[in-house]
């Protein structure tokens, strides 16, 4: 047995050296497929930990379960039951490599004294391997717990009735635009305490995991102050969430967003501070002294603040005529593979906007063209851009041919030229 006044917490920057020194994720998670987890779990299987299947998907791809420690509080976490949601697996896979290559570390050999970890990675594989939210028989799995009409829903619900967990973490994405508060910062990781019933009725799980949110809260400020929400907790009877608390398992739902000027791979290293600073609180006992006013303090997600890009003070050329459009705004249309080309879209086209931008430009000083003619909503976000002080033929068949434009927005970005910056 391991003293407690041997072991010293982790400071959140010693966990995220921890990460950057253990990690086996080399798969940017967007573009991690069912065959990653494959070679990520035969990794795993090498360091020493338990991998077995647990079952199949719809497509017949192998589901699995990995477990470490050999502790009496029994923790539960499972990733991507929406395929199109990735973050979290390749963090499940960094976490359960970083407690075996460190199993001989005082504070980790604590977890393994103290807890036994279960953690199911891609729930999905099916909606993973297409990239979509549904399986492959169009239902959302996360919406299935009491039908269970879903194989995954099925095994998701025996893994969770035959171990009776203590703890569940449900780990998720949100949209990339979601804000927390009403403020213009997107929420990067938003927490929420899911409780098991519509009036919310508090338990002594309940309670601890208040408690262990706000420590995984206060951790994540160090990298990320102003951009951590707190998710919605409207009672939905169907969901795996809420039912798993209901069912006896208190579940913490961790959804991972966006943040912008940050790859994917930052927001992998943020689950994992979270999921450490949570093992670790749990191990020491810490979590017992901790406030739950980091939690209950957090913003409430919100939406309909931001916006991609804006191209502000622009005057459009529709129609061969130039006018005074205002503001262009423009936004990814779905979730895509970082290796897949995203499909920008004009959202809008207005004399004003209270949108912010991710990214904003001032196009006063240009004509703004789309590419194909149409600069309206729901045209791609294909622009070329002339200054003001030249002579266009606005009326010309092949006008990037003969007008070489000055600057040229493609693709979300610009591969020509580029205007002033807002932000």
């Amino acid at each position: 047995m391991v003293s407690l006044t041997h072991v010293s917490a982790q400071s959140p920057e010693e966990i995220a050296a921890d990460w950057e020194a253990a990690r086996i994720s080399n798969v940017l998670p967007s573009d991690t497929r069912h065959s990653d987890v494959k070679r990520y779990l035969d990794e795993l299987r090498k360091l020493g930990i338990k991998v077995e299947q647990v079952g199949l998907s719809n497509a017949n791809r192998e589901i699995y379960q990995m477990e470490w420690g050999t502790g009496p509080l029994k923790v539960f976490m499972w990733s991507q039951m929406h395929g199109d949601e990735p973050t979290a697996t390749p963090a499940l896979m960094d976490l359960f490599a970083f407690l075996q290559k460190n199993a001989n570390r005082p504070d980790v050999k604590l977890i393994s004294e103290k807890m036994t970890i279960r953690g199911v990675p891609m729930l999905n594989p099916d909606g993973a391997e297409m990239f979509i939210r549904r399986n492959l028989q169009g239902i959302d799995i996360n919406r299935d717990a009491l039908n269970l009409a879903t194989p995954e829903a099925r095994i998701l619900k025996r893994l969770r009735d035959d171990w009776n967990p203590d703890i569940g973490f449900n780990l998720h994405n949100q949209q990339e635009l979601t804000t927390a508060g009403n403020a213009p910062r997107q929420a990067a990781i938003s927490f929420l305490v899911v409780y098991g019933d519509p009036e919310k009725t508090t338990s002594p799980g309940q309670e601890r995991n208040l408690r262990l949110a706000s420590a995984m809260t206060r951790a994540l400020q160090r990298f990320i102050p102003g951009h951590i929400g707190r998710y919605s907790d409207e009672w939905t009877p169907t969901a795996f969430g809420d039912n798993f608390s209901a069912w006896g398992t208190p579940t913490i739902l961790i959804e991972t967003g966006g943040l912008h000027g940050r790859d994917e791979m930052f927001l992998v290293k943020m689950n994992f501070v979270a999921f450490m600073t949570a093992l670790n609180a749990l191990a020491t006992g810490s979590e017992a002294n901790e406030s739950t006013t980091p939690y209950l303090a957090l913003p409430l997600n919100a939406s309909g603040i931001l916006a991609h890009v804006i191209f502000r003070n622009a005057t459009v050329v529709n129609a061969g005529r130039p006018t005074n459009g205002g503001s262009v705004v423009v936004a990814v249309r779905q979730r895509r593979r970082a290796s897949f080309a995203q499909a920008f879209l004009i959202t809008s086209v207005a004399r004003d906007t209270r949108l912010i931008g991710l990214s904003e430009f001032n196009a006063a000083g240009h004509y703004i063209v789309q590419r194909f003619g149409r600069t309206r909503e729901g045209e791609l976000a294909e622009f070329f851009f002339y200054k003001k002080d030249r002579v266009v033929d606005w009326s010309s068949p092949d006008l990037e041919k003969e007008f070489p434009p000055d600057a040229v927005f493609s693709g979300g970005k610009f591969i020509r030229g580029s205007l002033p910056t807002i932000r």
